[in-house]
C-alpha cells in the first residue's frame, strides 16, 4: 500500500499549468530550484504512442523551473493525489512522485510534483533540436497533438510573464519545419 504524502500544494511545469483537472483553492507563480524543465520524456500515452512517441516535459537535475502551484484543500488531497497518478503515471512514464520544495512570493513551501527519472527507457535526456522537432511533429496521442503540447506550455510560460527562449526557439523550428 502506497503512503499517502502530506502535500497542501502541488507544483505543475507542464499540462497542469493550462489543465490541472483537479480542485484547487488558489494557484499562483512558483519556483523550484534544482530543476529546469526539460522535453526529456518519451510519451507513449498522452502526446504519443507506442510506434510513434512524442516528448513530453519532466524536471531534469540542474537549473530552476518556473512553474504553477495549486493550493489542494485537506479533504480534497486523496482524490486529487491519485488523479495525478493516474494521469501522470499512465503508460510507464519514467516520472517520480516527489516532495520539493518551491518558493511562492510569500516564501518557501512543501510541494508535490513529479521529476524525471534518467534511468528509465522513456528518458529521452537532452535530444538534438532537430530530433525533438521531427519527433514532435510527427506525434500524437489521446490528449491531442504533441506540437500543440509545445504550443500551449509556451502561450502559458508567456502569460505569466516568462521567456524561455529554448523554447521559442523549438518552437520556431517546429512551426517552420512543419507549417504554421
Amino acid at each position: 500500500m502506497t503512503t499517502l504524502p502530506d502535500a497542501s500544494w502541488v507544483f505543475g511545469y507542464g499540462s497542469l499549468m493550462w489543465n490541472p483537472g483537479f480542485p484547487f483553492t488558489e494557484q499562483q507563480p512558483a519556483v523550484l530550484m534544482g530543476h529546469h524543465r526539460a522535453f526529456c520524456m518519451y510519451s507513449h500515452h498522452h502526446r504519443g504512442t507506442r510506434e510513434t512517441p512524442g516528448l513530453v516535459l519532466g524536471l531534469d537535475l540542474g537549473g530552476q523551473c518556473v512553474g504553477v502551484a495549486f493550493r489542494i484543500a485537506p479533504e480534497d488531497w486523496p482524490s486529487t493525489y491519485t488523479y495525478l497518478n493516474e494521469r501522470e503515471l499512465v503508460g510507464n512514464y519514467a516520472y517520480v512522485p516527489k516532495m520539493v520544495e518551491i518558493m511562492l512570493a510569500a516564501g518557501p513551501v512543501a510541494a508535490f510534483t513529479y521529476v524525471a527519472n534518467p534511468d528509465h527507457p522513456n528518458y529521452a535526456g537532452p535530444l538534438p533540436i532537430d530530433t525533438a522537432v521531427a519527433v514532435i511533429l510527427r506525434a500524437s496521442g489521446i490528449a491531442g497533438r504533441n506540437r500543440d503540447y509545445l504550443i500551449e506550455l509556451v502561450r502559458k510560460l508567456e502569460l505569466l510573464g516568462q521567456h524561455d527562449p529554448g523554447l521559442h526557439t523549438l518552437l520556431e523550428r517546429v512551426k517552420a519545419v512543419g507549417g504554421n
